[in-house]
């Protein structure tokens, strides 16, 4: 019975994610490169970036592991909003489709995520990357997998 209360007293997933937008924290990667949740509902989660030099590859333009950062993260948080207390999330599979190059110039772009389905062991959810003006410039499939802490 003391497990099933201490359980309880947990918070859900989406305000886990609340607290962390109202306190303006930034978790290690987005410190690290820049981008910040800016909105959070169950089965949404919407990150902002705005890519620089210091995430080029060789040839000129954004790494796209930059792109798929923050679409993970996107993905990744919507299915965290709909978690139950105690539970636990990690992506299985991230597949990224580029659809243009990301440079300086693009300015800020928005990864918005949104929860397809989500199930007792498995969660299914997609993001969009866009710039201000709406231009798409990556999409992501994810499947995570959902268990007990």
């Amino acid at each position: 019975m003391m497990n099933d209360i201490a359980l309880d007293a947990r918070p859900s997933g989406l305000d886990q994610l609340r607290a962390l937008m109202d306190a303006k924290l930034r978790v290690g990667i987005g410190q690290t490169l820049g981008f910040n949740l800016v909105e959070i509902e169950a089965g949404r989660a919407v990150f902002e970036g705005r890519p620089g030099h210091g995430v080029y590859n060789p040839i000129g333009t954004v790494h796209g592991g930059y792109a798929a950062t923050l679409l993970d993260s996107a993905c990744g948080c919507a299915v965290h909003s709909k978690l139950m207390p105690g539970q636990a999330y990690s992506t299985l599979e991230l597949k990224i489709a580029y659809h243009k190059a990301l440079t300086a110039e693009t300015g800020t772009v928005r990864a918005e995520g949104m929860v397809v389905s989500m199930g007792r062991r498995a969660a299914f959810a997609e993001a969009r990357l866009t710039d201000e003006a709406g231009r798409l410039y990556a999409s992501a499939t994810s499947t995570l997998i959902v268990m007990d802490r």
